[in-house]
């Protein structure tokens, strides 16, 4: 039995979909399963709750080999330790109570790093790695740069103006990864009952592209010029805290974009198991130019 977490989120439905094919028997934890669409919920075991729930986790944990860990996002959260370290606490209790023998979590790349430590979102995600570490339970975590499927928030801004907004540096160049990479190999993980230990396990995506080199590629796919314009922090403050974002989280955002502008995303040497298949352009053609038409 493998437990997915977040099976209606980016990653997770994917990583969900991958286990399906397969033929692997699946239990999710879900808030609101009727956000599965109808031919999963016949086909998985469902324990309704948050994964951040210490009775939910319990249940779904049970006669589980292995466990897709992801933290849904907590924008309105009064800490970045409330956000990462006390949801993942119930898991790390049922981790053990439970007897999972492997976990594959999310989290980022950037262990190393100079930067790291005042990192905001990133330092926080290494924060929960340690902790699930340190129940002892076979551990792999995915670390990945900032990923591709984030300029889907931006579809408005390319729409209107041609135009994406980031408080990143226009000519520095850093690997981005795919969602649909990232859950290939969490699928292969999951599904692999032969790895022990704890490790990070990097997913890079192909190439490493500064913010106009994206636009680039973007105005090539899309037919008509698009062009990158680096915000200053203020202006990416106020947008963040008029969306409702908590100011603990969005000095978090903050932390963690001035960290990628200073090398945080640079510091996992690529490799090539490290460096997965689909690239930016691909990206593009087959996900983002569709989004925009709709």
């Amino acid at each position: 039995m493998i437990v997915v977490t977040t099976p209606t989120g980016t990653i997770g439905h994917q990583v969900l979909q991958r286990l399906l094919d397969r033929g692997a028997p699946v239990r999710v934890i879900a808030r609101d399963p009727a956000r599965l669409p109808a031919q999963t919920r016949e086909r998985v075991e469902i324990v309704q709750g948050s994964h951040g729930d210490i009775d939910v986790v319990t249940k779904a944990f049970a006669d589980a080999k292995a466990v897709f860990w992801l933290l849904p996002p907590n924008h309105r959260a009064a800490s970045l330790e409330a956000a990462f370290l006390d949801f993942t606490r119930p898991a790390c209790e049922a981790f053990t109570s439970q007897g999972v023998e492997r976990v594959v979590g999310v989290s980022a790349v950037g262990r190393g790093s100079a930067v790291v430590g005042h990192a905001g979102l990133v330092t926080a995600s290494l924060a929960m790695d340690d902790l699930i570490a340190s129940t002892g339970v076979n551990y792999r975590a995915l670390t990945m740069p900032s990923f591709m499927d984030n300029m889907l928030g931006q579809i408005e801004a390319i729409k209107s103006q041609s135009m994406f907004f980031w408080p990143l540096s226009p000519d520095h160049k850093r690997p981005t990864c795919a969602t649909r990479d990232i859950a290939a190999v969490a699928a292969e993980l999951l599904l692999d009952d032969s790895w022990t230990g704890q490790d990070s396990v990097p997913v890079l995506g192909p190439e490493d592209l500064s913010a106009n080199d994206m636009a680039q590629i973007m105005s090539e796919v899309l037919g008509r010029p698009i062009r990158f314009q680096q915000i200053p922090n203020t202006a990416f403050e106020a947008r963040l805290l008029e969306s409702g974002m908590s100011e603990a989280f969005t000095q978090g955002m903050l932390d963690m974009s001035d960290a990628k502008n200073h090398g945080l995303d640079n510091a996992e040497p690529r490799t090539p198991q490290s460096t997965t298949p689909t690239s930016f352009r691909q990206w593009c053609e087959e996900v983002l130019a569709p989004a925009i038409q709709n």
